[in-house]
């Protein structure tokens, strides 16, 4: 768990400074129906009406406090709402190990949710969603702090290629979230029915309402629940948990660890390729505290143009000032496309100078996997190609294709229990894009 060390400081902060943004001019983009994202001028007034306070009426040391000022979103009171509050309040250590995560993101959450009108307590969504843990990823392939599975990372310009996964990322996943939460709350006017449908999906939140409608029936939240899946149903019931517990946390015997109410993080432009490990040498970090502010990566080189990298302020200097003085390359790596069969690991590793170990890791081929031609590798980098960056349209467009390794790179044939290893394997690989989460969490999602 990675800790913030900072000297907590009192700053004057502004809450709703913004009124709730119009996004009838983005309904063009959105994934959602055109039809359903008609922006009512009662719905803007309901989210306009969170109101605005000016910094130097809030001023609090503490995120925590900051968050309460700004909860919007009716309380629900019921049994489930009562379990999950001793489910949370009954793991003193799980909400220390996640409050420690949250200490990283949180205060970028919250000031983007300030900027666009938004409750405040929507930034405990990840808690809900993820625990906070930006690698965690779902049994349906949601992945990231706010758990969007591929098809609407999509939809919301969050890229995903062979070198990054923007689901991962803190900034653009939490920019993609909120302006998801918005149309959905546009939609529906209600934020309970925009958190079931950012859980099961707008349509079938659509199709529940238009049942109870035409049954004479609310149209409420609790009212309908009966007609929603577990999780669902329990979604909105854990998050109002959540905010309950923040809330007044001595209520429930809960002791909860302070987070400065300043930002943790600062961006910085990367230039040039540079190597996950070379940035995080330059920052003064070690490799997993820079994975923890820089998740999306999901190879040993950091590629694109305009990529931004994230530090804590004090390492952004330390970065910039060895970065001046540093006398080496900046990246080692570039890529190779398999032409054919011929092309093994082990003959890449002899033409680049490595070992099939190092190019297996770099490209997370399992052990028995051979790559397919067309296939586009990570591969030291020669004398040849010492100074040029990787392409844009190779990061954009590179892909790697495996089979099993019939030959098991001996002339001998795999055992069936080889087999079927290289087969799972082989399915994993698809389903991750390449890459090893670091956690999993249950649950479906439709998003």
């Amino acid at each position: 768990m990675y800790e913030t060390t900072r000297t907590t400081k009192a700053l004057a902060l502004a809450i709703l400074l913004a009124p709730a943004i119009s996004l009838a001019a983005e309904s063009s983009s959105s994934p959602i129906s055109q039809s359903n994202t008609s922006v009512s001028a009662a719905v803007l007034a309901k989210t306009a009406s969170l109101g605005a306070v000016k910094g130097d009426d809030y001023k609090d040391p503490d995120l925590w406090g900051r968050i309460r000022s700004g909860y919007a979103i009716p309380d629900v009171d019921n049994t489930l709402v009562a379990k999950h509050v001793q489910w949370y309040a009954s793991r003193p250590e799980y909400l220390a190990r996640t409050s420690g995560r949250a200490s990283l993101y949180l205060y970028h959450v919250v000031q983007e949710l300030e900027k666009r009108g938004m409750p405040t307590e929507l930034a405990l969504l990840p808690v809900i969603e993820s625990a906070f843990n930006p690698q965690a990823l779902s049994t349906a392939d949601a992945s990231g702090l706010w758990q969007f599975v591929p098809g609407t990372g999509k939809d919301f310009n969050l890229k995903q290629n062979m070198f990054k996964d923007e689901r991962r990322g803190v900034l653009a996943s939490t920019d993609a979230a909120l302006t998801y939460l918005q149309r959905l709350y546009t939609m529906f006017g209600d934020w309970q029915l925009a958190l079931a449908a950012y859980n099961w999906g707008e349509g079938n939140v659509q199709k529940a309402i238009q049942k109870n409608r035409a049954a004479g029936k609310p149209t409420d939240f609790e009212s309908l629940a009966e007609l929603m899946p577990a999780e669902t149903r329990n979604y909105v019931p854990k998050l109002q948990a959540v905010k309950n517990i923040i809330a007044n946390p001595g209520q429930y015997g809960v002791t909860l660890p302070a987070i400065d109410n300043q930002p943790y993080f600062t961006t910085v432009d990367k230039t040039s390729d540079i190597d996950l490990a070379v940035a995080a040498q330059l920052a003064e970090m070690s490799i997993d505290e820079f994975k923890a502010l820089n998740p999306q990566f999901k190879k040993p080189v950091i590629t694109g143009e305009s990529t931004k990298i994230l530090l804590p302020k004090e390492n952004a200097e330390k970065f910039h000032l060895n970065l001046a003085q540093w006398g080496h390359a900046l990246s080692s790596w570039t890529t190779h496309k398999i032409t054919g069969a011929k092309e093994t690991i082990a003959s890449l590793a002899s033409k680049f100078g490595t070992t099939p170990d190092v190019i297996r890791q770099a490209n997370n081929i399992p052990p028995q996997m051979r790559l397919k031609a067309g296939s586009t590798i990570l591969v030291p980098k020669t004398s040849a190609s010492t100074a040029s960056d990787i392409a844009e349209s190779i990061v954009d467009n590179a892909s790697i294709a495996l089979e099993a390794d019939r030959g098991n790179g001996k002339g001998r044939k795999l055992t069936g229990a080889q087999r079927i290893k290289a087969t799972v394997a082989e399915i994993k690989n698809r389903v991750t894009g390449g890459s090893k989460p670091s956690a999993r969490v249950n649950g479906r999602k439709h998003r």
